[in-house]
């Protein structure tokens, strides 16, 4: 049945699903839908000439069961041996410890192998994951150009009117002043090869397991482009939670601090979640108007803590002069030559001064992403299937494969950098 569900899935797409704009997208649609129903009734004939078959046998051995009982004989008789008394055999196995022959194996195909069977099963299982979208962090707007711009008034400093006396002269002041962010999208894509034959005869819908997966690879795409051009702006250390007040209360200050948030990753989490007060109570806890988010007190005011999985939001590592005195056992020391680091085999403590030495930096990005990232749609993702076309050193029709396309067209930028602070504490 496989057959028929791939083949309904692709109808569907094409009759209103990512592929109903193609040419001949209804007429596609419809000769599928002319398969589904020919494959149908070829699984309902050969269900019934297998019902049929199946009552022929039974039929047959109930003639053959009759014949045996009307001329049955005892077997000592005739000279034959009398049928095996099971109960007794079993006793018998049980004292000999159930041995088995060596010339039968389980372990191998030819010698009984291939009686026992496998537990294997076609049905596609997944490893629990965690995957997190950044979309909803960020001001996602759909366009319709490929190239375009943005009008925003900057930011000035005001002030106010000057006091002019009687028949004095009034002085001009400042007008708003504007600038304009500008995008350019870009296309993003991908193909994805498919035999024919795990479509047809395989037991799972690999045409929906594989849109899945390319449905995630436009995930990662996304997070890929918005964590880029937050790591634009120049990284902070925060050093520790005093660090984290002073970046909402001064650089963030009263324009950000009602709706900005805490994102970091697992570290992150660990790092807040080991946070005490003076009277020993944790500061990070969950929001009594909604338990399944988080929240951390920061001085006078709480601050919602979003959290990232480590695969989707890693921590940044970076190489830095060692503050090392002595050289400590165990560490990895490294020398840099130009933009390339090399690990120290034998370091020596005469070297120490020049050596360098990996730090972990946990990201926290604080701070309101809506205000300071803007995410260009041009058009949502679009997949294409053949089995005729060529790509690259691929051709579908030559080669028997389904080629699955993927194409989305997108762009980010910085909507406004005061808005957020590109942070991070040292693991």
């Amino acid at each position: 049945m496989s057959q028929i569900e791939s083949k309904l899935a692709m109808a569907k797409s094409f009759k209103d699903g990512e592929n109903k704009d193609m040419e001949g997208a209804m007429e596609k649609a419809s000769a599928l839908y002319d398969e589904v129903d020919a494959l149908r009734k070829q699984y309902d004939l050969e269900e019934k000439a297998m019902i049929a078959e199946k009552a022929l046998v039974t039929d047959d051995a109930q003639k053959v069961g009759e014949k045996a009982k009307e001329g049955a004989e005892d077997p000592a008789e005739k000279g034959e041996k009398a049928p095996k008394d099971s109960m007794k055999e079993f006793a018998q196995s049980a004292r000999n410890g159930f041995y088995q022959p060596k010339s039968m194996s389980e372990g191998s195909n030819t010698d009984g192998g291939y009686t026992v069977p496998e537990d294997i099963q076609t049905k596609i299982n997944e490893y629990r994951d965690s995957k997190a979208s950044l979309l909803h962090l960020v001001d996602v707007e759909s366009v319709s150009t490929d190239k375009g711009a943005r009008t925003f008034k900057k930011r000035s400093q005001q002030t106010g009117f000057t006091k002019v006396g009687e028949g004095g002269k009034i002085g001009a002041k400042n007008t708003p002043q504007f600038e304009r962010i500008s995008y350019e999208i870009a296309k993003y894509a991908g193909y994805f090869p498919v035999t024919n034959e795990l479509l047809e005869d395989s037991d799972s819908n690999i045409a929906q397991t594989l849109i899945a997966w390319i449905g995630d690879e436009s995930r990662v795409t996304a997070n890929k482009l918005i964590l880029g051009v937050v790591r634009e702006k120049e990284a902070v250390n925060l050093g520790n939670l005093d660090g984290i007040k002073k970046a909402f209360n001064v650089t963030l200050g009263s324009a950000f601090k009602a709706t900005s948030k805490i994102v970091t990753n697992d570290n992150g989490l660990q790092y807040f979640d080991t946070l005490k007060d003076e009277t020993g109570r944790y500061l990070l806890s969950p929001n009594p108007s909604d338990t399944m988010s988080m929240r951390l007190a920061v001085g006078g005011s709480y601050i919602p803590v979003e959290v990232v999985p480590n695969d989707d939001l890693a921590n940044d590592d970076a190489y830095v002069p060692t503050a090392d005195k002595d050289i400590v056992a165990g560490k990895t020391y490294y020398t840099k030559a130009g933009d390339v680091y090399t690990a120290v085999d034998s370091p020596v403590k005469a070297n120490i001064a020049t050596y360098y030495e990996i730090e972990s930096r946990i990201p926290m990005i604080l701070g309101d992403l809506k205000e300071g990232v803007k995410y260009f749609d041009r058009k949502k993702m679009n997949i294409k299937t053949s089995d005729v076309a060529v790509m690259g050193d691929l051709n579908a029709f030559e080669e028997d494969l389904t080629l699955y396309r993927a194409i989305e067209r997108e762009d980010v930028k910085v909507k406004d950098n005061k808005a957020f602070v590109n942070g991070y504490i040292v693991a």
